[in-house]
């Protein structure tokens, strides 16, 4: 539970949601939330439920029911077409508690009831299944970059920032 909330409440997440509500109001995803400051905070609290729910569910509910470990590990070492392959490669495979490989489901099953429990909180005339498939998609299309992200980070912060974060 720590791991998910850390993930949903850090301060980057509040940045990164605010790109996100901006990106979906300027190509006006969901046409009845309007523009302006109110459409704005509409699209930010729907992207920042969105993220809550899948941190949750990817990290937390579905990991505990499936004994499934939700951390991501870096290779750390190697080109960059295989700590990249592999970081993707995270999105299917995990550890088990007990540290074997397995089917990654906290991550497939997680995002897809994150994106479904979404229906309950859009609006139902702009929330076809195919809105569905996207939320699902575009959320285990972010935990991939993500991943990335993490398996890169320890090189980017001894190159740029001396090893200071």
């Amino acid at each position: 539970m720590w791991l998910a909330t850390q993930d949903t409440f850090d301060y980057s997440d509040f940045i990164f949601v605010g790109a996100l509500a901006g990106v979906d109001m300027a190509s006006k995803s969901q046409p009845t939330f309007g523009q302006g400051a109110e459409g704005y905070g509409k699209y930010y609290w729907h992207v920042f439920v969105d993220g809550g729910i899948e941190n949750y569910m990817t990290e937390a509910i579905v990991p505990a029911a499936t004994r499934e470990d939700p951390r991501y590990y870096t290779l750390g070492k190697g080109g960059f077409v295989k700590r990249t392959s592999y970081a993707v490669s995270r999105l299917f495979i995990t550890r088990t508690s007990a540290g074997k490989s397995t089917f990654n489901l906290s991550e497939i099953v997680g995002a897809g009831a994150a994106a479904g429990i979404g229906n309950a909180y859009y609006p139902a005339e702009y929330n076809p299944w195919v809105k569905t498939y996207q939320r699902w998609g575009t959320q285990v299309g972010l935990d991939g970059v993500f991943n990335i992200l993490k398996e890169f980070w320890p090189d980017v912060d001894k190159a740029v920032f001396h090893g200071k974060y």
